[in-house]
C-alpha cells in the first residue's frame, strides 16, 4: 500500500517528470516527437519485407497465411520485449546519473522507475497503433479482443516496476550492473518465442522457454491482438500475484538501501 500511495501522492511530479523524458530523448532532433512514430513504423516496414519477401516465412503451417503475417506476429512480440528491456536496461543508471536528486531529501527517489516505465509504456503505445493500423491494412478487419491488451501488459509492468526498483538500487553500489543488464535482457530476446512459435521447439525445451517471464505475455498479447482469443484469465491472475510480489520486495529493498546512497556516491 505505502507503494502505490507513494506513486498516487506524486502523480503530478511524475507526470512532468514522463513528459521531459520523452521530449528529452528527441531533444535536437528536425523531426522531433515524430521520431517516436517513425521508428517503429520503419522497423514494421523492414520486418515485413525481410521474412515476408526474403525469407518467405510463415509462423504457422496454414498454406492459406497472409505473407505479412509473420512480421505483425514478431512485431508484437519485440513490442512486449522493447518495455521490458527499455526498463531494466536503464534502471542501474537511474540513481547514479540523478545525484543532484539523492542530495535532495525531500525529493521521492523511488518514482525514478516508475518515471522511466511511463516512458516506456509511450513509446510502446505508439507501437502498438502502428501495429494495429498495419494490421487493419493487411488484413481488413481489427479483433475486438484488442481492447484487453492493458490488463494482459498490465501484470509486465508491475513485475517490470519491482525489478527495476532492486536494480535501480544495485547499481548504485555494483557500477558494473549497467553492462550485465544489456547482455540478460538481449539472451531474453531470443529465449523468447519472439522470432519463432514455442511449438517450434522441442518438447523437453518447452518448460525452459516458458520459464521466460516475456514468454507467457507475449502469447497473450499475440492472442487478443492477432489470433482473436480472450486472455487466459487465471494465468493473468497468477502471474499478477507474482509480480506483486516481486514489486513489494523491489519496493522494500529499494527503502532499505537508500539510506546509503548518498554516502557511496
Amino acid at each position: 500500500m505505502s507503494l502505490f500511495g507513494n506513486l498516487w501522492h506524486n502523480r503530478s511530479l511524475m507526470a512532468v517528470l514522463v513528459k521531459r523524458e520523452i521530449i528529452g530523448r528527441y531533444k535536437g532532433s528536425v523531426l522531433g516527437l515524430l521520431w517516436s512514430f517513425l521508428n517503429p513504423l520503419l522497423m514494421l516496414v523492414i520486418y515485413t519485407f525481410v521474412f515476408s519477401v526474403i525469407f518467405k516465412s510463415r509462423w504457422s503451417i496454414n498454406v492459406d497465411e497472409p505473407k505479412t503475417q509473420f512480421a505483425i506476429v514478431l512485431f508484437v512480440g519485440m513490442i512486449v520485449h522493447g518495455l521490458f528491456a527499455d526498463v531494466i536496461n536503464r534502471a542501474p543508471l537511474l540513481i547514479t546519473s540523478n545525484v543532484n536528486y539523492v542530495k535532495k531529501v525531500v525529493f521521492p527517489l523511488d518514482i525514478l522507475p516508475s518515471v522511466t516505465i511511463g516512458a516506456a509504456l509511450f513509446h510502446s503505445l505508439v507501437s502498438l497503433v502502428v501495429l494495429l493500423v498495419a494490421f487493419v491494412i493487411f488484413n481488413s478487419y481489427l479483433n475486438w479482443t484488442a481492447i484487453f491488451i492493458p490488463l494482459v501488459l498490465l501484470p509486465l509492468i508491475i513485475l517490470t516496476h519491482g525489478i527495476a526498483l532492486m536494480l535501480a538500487s544495485l547499481g548504485v553500489f555494483f557500477r558494473d550492473l549497467g553492462q550485465t543488464t544489456g547482455i540478460i535482457t538481449m539472451i531474453m530476446l531470443f529465449y523468447a518465442p519472439i522470432f519463432y512459435p514455442v511449438t517450434a521447439l522441442p518438447a523437453p525445451f518447452r518448460p525452459w522457454i516458458m520459464a521466460n517471464p516475456l514468454t507467457f505475455i507475449i502469447e497473450q498479447a499475440r492472442d487478443v491482438l492477432i489470433w482473436g482469443r480472450l486472455p487466459d484469465w487465471t494465468g493473468l491472475g497468477l502471474y499478477t500475484l507474482v509480480a506483486l510480489g516481486v514489486a513489494w520486495a523491489g519496493y522494500a529493498w529499494f527503502q532499505k538501501t537508500r539510506k546509503g546512497f548518498a554516502d557511496v556516491l
